[in-house]
């Protein structure tokens, strides 16, 4: 029998390790099936049991992998010292039921036009979709966030744009776009610095600047006029947000290229086109990003 360690996703959570025989346990009793996400040193990316070679009743059985320094396995934590080669990086992956993620995406959206209760909504939307979003072989992802940190600077910006919008002034009235940028930016800072891992505050940050966010979202706005080029724009706009976040050991980079992220976005809104498909649109462009979103040495 294998040493080999194994990690399965059940309610968008992961749990393990268990040995190979407490996995076949599972598998037995039915805990575990054959669409059950698994994942063992040695897999590039979470996989289904049942397209895991040998692992399934009735597959042949591959040998297991070599036994890495005696077999010392130091847990699924962020300081684990996995035995696959680093270099291959970690890509993350999402996990949700289309219909949670539906009613409450609509209870989001239905609230920003409110206003007033989005602050609240928004944490109990974003404390329900971190933890869908996992690590290979890393601890359950959580948000700490709280919704009176983020009042006072997003009903400030709420008054602030009505203001300039009421002005009469149309430059004034331009200024209110740099203001919700200005709110986009902030936002961001504080969903990285209120990631977690079981329970525990990750020590995250982001450390790109205002302006540099700012230019950003003007060179993607000018990019529209060439039709393809935003693409492009936007696929470095995410490698940039993700080389400014900060206190991890491994760096966090954007794999994803323009052109993916073109055929992609034209995909979802033709798609969308029809409404009912928008859900697993959203999901399928979610579970694009995140597999290209990776952890590799610095």
């Amino acid at each position: 029998m294998s040493d080999r360690v194994w990690f399965y996703a059940d309610g968008g959570k992961q749990l393990g390790p268990y040995s190979e025989a407490q996995l076949e346990e599972l598998i037995a009793s039915g805990a575990v099936t054959g669409m059950t996400y698994v994942w063992t040193d040695g897999m590039e990316n979470w996989r289904h049991a049942q397209d895991v070679p040998g692992l399934m009743p009735g597959q042949p059985r591959p040998p297991g992998p070599p036994n890495p320094a005696g077999g010392n396995f130091a847990g699924a934590g962020f300081g684990r010292e996995a035995a696959a080669p680093e270099a291959s990086g970690r890509s993350l992956w999402v996990d949700f039921g289309i219909w949670d993620f539906t009613w409450r995406s609509v209870v989001l959206a239905l609230c920003g036009f409110v206003v007033f209760p989005l602050p609240w909504v928004l944490v109990w939307y974003l404390k329900w979709l971190v933890p869908h979003i996992h690590v290979r072989g890393r601890p359950n992802l959580g948000f700490e966030g709280t919704a009176m940190t983020i009042v006072p600077w997003f009903f400030g910006a709420v008054v602030l744009t009505a203001a300039l919008a009421l002005s009469g002034s149309e430059l004034l009235g331009n200024l209110s776009i740099l203001v919700q940028l200005a709110l986009d930016w902030l936002f961001l800072k504080w969903l990285i610095e209120n990631l977690s891992a079981d329970g525990r505050p990750l020590g995250l940050g982001f450390s790109g600047s205002i302006w540099a966010y700012i230019g950003w979202a003007l060179l993607t706005a000018v990019s529209v006029v060439t039709v393809i080029g935003w693409a492009w724009v936007g696929a470095a706009w995410m490698r940039w947000c993700c080389g400014h976040i900060q206190g991890t050991r491994r760096a966090v980079v954007f794999n994803g290229s323009g052109l993916d992220f073109l055929w992609r976005t034209v995909v979802v809104v033709l798609a969308a086109s029809f409404i009912i498909p928008i859900p697993w649109m959203f999901r399928w462009m979610m579970r694009w990003i995140a597999s290209q979103t990776e952890l590799v040495e610095r």
